[in-house]
């Protein structure tokens, strides 16, 4: 394939919308119950390697209650579950191409409806560099990856193995066709890709262009800003959704904050609110691995605790509806406004409650304002990174799905069934 032509970016001017209002107190966010869980993921032998990571949710064209959550599990490969929370599928991440390569790692997922005739579950392969793609027909899903798809951000099997490869995953489609645009591990970039139809009723992708966000940042001091990270490590992006009906792309830089760019990666991102570690000085001691934070200069956001991880859009009609983000330092989730530029509208977190835990640590999400099933009223989804009851030596992660109403009716927001549907 041809190479993958990077927007250099290093003298990026970082813009900040301004007019956020302040935040709430910790004590005054509102804490939403989950309605449902799925099963237990344990990330061990036993357990298959699954670990949460990130939901989508596939809409059923006639009946809303045979509506399907599709979620990653890295190595565990692919969940479906029904909206009980129930599984109905799992599908094996792809084996390593030798004996010495990396096995497949299914890291988020997306929708993308009509393509080719097919809805289609696309997913992030970070352990192969791969994107593969997987046919909705009534809820369950069928592999179409075509066999020959290129590698996302490598040339090389051996480059793959160092796993700076294909990471976060948002699908988005205009006229000019499918797209997904794909975040690199341990790197500033982000990648366009075109989806083809292949041979077959095979799915494959092309490279078109590839964007740096900045590594390095001037703060208002005059002095400049890297974040700490492990040698050879640059602040990556994972959580990324794109606004269709505008073709604008949201990505959560983690440990910096949350850009606003064109979907075609072409114009000038804008930061429109940071974290609020954003400045905070690091030194990397290699005996724990660990960075030991300096003194706090004060240049940080109010909203979003490191990491700033998955991100979803809930529309509204009339180009209206929310942006939320999770601040997985604090286990929250910030709402802004979809219109304009961005303002903040509050946090919530999903507590305890009917008997479930809460969502803690979370990385990928999704919300929808249609009805599907019980959540008449629309629904958001969240990984729990943190899922309990507690089991010994085992990392326990799910997904916990809250009803929409309940966020809205906290946080004054508005309920819309009818303002968008996912399938236009």
């Amino acid at each position: 394939m041809r190479p993958v032509r990077p927007l250099l970016l290093a003298a990026l001017s970082v813009m900040l919308v301004g007019g956020l209002a302040a935040p709430a107190s910790s004590q005054s966010i509102p804490s939403i119950e989950p309605q449902v869980e799925t099963p237990a993921l344990f990330d061990d032998e036993a357990g298959g390697n699954a670990n949460g990571d990130d939901p989508a949710i596939w809409v059923h064209p006639s009946d809303d209650e045979d509506s399907v959550v599709v979620t990653t599990a890295k190595e565990g490969g692919l969940n479906v579950y029904d909206l009980d929370g129930q599984l109905t599928q799992h599908i094996d991440a792809p084996a390593a191409p030798g004996p010495d390569d990396e096995n497949g790692r299914f890291n988020n997922v997306d929708v993308a409806y009509g393509f080719a005739g097919k809805d289609l579950a696309v997913v992030s392969d970070r352990g192969r560099d791969h994107l593969r793609f997987y046919a909705i027909n009534d809820g369950h899903l069928t592999d179409v990856t075509d066999p020959a798809v290129p590698f996302l951000f490598n040339s090389t099997q051996a480059e793959v193995n160092d796993q700076e490869t294909g990471y976060g995953l948002a699908t988005w489609k205009d006229s000019t066709g499918t797209y997904a645009l794909v975040s690199r591990r341990h790197k500033t970039s982000i990648g366009l890709f075109k989806l083809v139809a292949t041979a077959g009723g095979k799915v494959s992708y092309q490279p078109v262009r590839t964007l740096d966000l900045p590594a390095s940042f001037t703060l208002p001091n005059g002095t400049s800003w890297t974040p700490c990270m492990e040698p050879d490590e640059l602040a990556q992006v994972e959580g990324m959704v794109v606004d269709q009906n505008r073709d604008v792309l949201y990505a959560a830089q983690e440990d910096v904050g949350i850009w606003r760019l064109r979907a075609d990666l072409t114009g000038t991102p804008v930061l429109l609110d940071k974290v609020k570690e954003f400045g905070v000085p690091g030194t990397y001691d290699e005996e724990t691995e660990e960075c030991t934070p300096g003194a706090d200069p004060g240049y940080g956001g109010t909203h979003l605790s490191a990491d700033a991880e998955g991100l979803t859009i809930y529309y509204r009609e009339d180009g209206k509806g929310y942006l939320l983000a999770s601040s997985q330092g604090d286990n929250t989730f910030a709402v802004y406004r979809r219109e304009g530029s961005n303002a903040y509208l509050g946090q919530f977190r999903v507590g305890s409650g009917n008997g479930l835990d809460g969502v803690e640590h979370s990385d990928g999400s999704m919300v929808l304002n249609v009805p599907l099933g019980d959540f008449d009223e629309g629904v958001f989804i969240a990984h729990d990174g943190a899922n309990t009851p507690e089991v010994p030596d085992r990392e326990n992660t799910n997904f916990k799905y809250t009803e929409w109403d309940d966020i809205a009716e906290e946080l004054n927001l508005d309920v819309d069934t009818d303002g968008w549907d996912p399938r236009d």
